[in-house]
């Protein structure tokens, strides 16, 4: 399917595949899996939100896509934009509607995600003519 699939194997071991699995594992089990199993701290806060369960479900689903994407070395940069992004808007609805304690949260998340999506950037020329490719 990919020619070239071999040369973005990361070695076993580096700090920076680390950080990838790290920031992964945060993203599928302490922050996607309480969604996608409806946790009553959960589903708490997305019907004080007005978002019910398919808010949560929804965000709980995008955590774990882009958790998974992490550790794949070809969309890693793109899942820690679109996660980053993610952070933005639960720091908006932090900050305007739950006034919870943890604010700030989402803010400190986006820098290791921000680490991620400078140090794999040179993946995207090749995942846009991949794309391109295909279309």
């Amino acid at each position: 399917m990919f020619e070239s699939a071999g040369r973005y194997r990361p070695s076993c071991g580096s700090s920076s595949q680390e950080w990838h699995s790290a920031t992964s594992c945060f993203y599928v089990f302490a922050s996607a899996l309480p969604k996608l199993i409806a946790h009553p701290s959960a589903a708490e806060s997305f019907d004080k939100l007005g978002w019910g369960s398919t808010g949560m479900y929804l965000i709980g689903t995008l955590e774990l896509a882009g958790g998974v994407a992490l550790l794949i070395p070809l969309l890693s940069s793109v899942a820690a934009v679109a996660l980053s992004a993610l952070m933005v808007g639960a720091f908006i609805v932090n900050v305007t509607v739950l006034h919870g304690p943890y604010v700030a949260t989402p803010l400190v998340l986006i820098l290791p995600l921000a680490l991620i999506a400078w140090a794999r950037r040179s993946h995207n020329a090749e995942l846009a003519r991949l794309v391109r490719r295909r279309a």
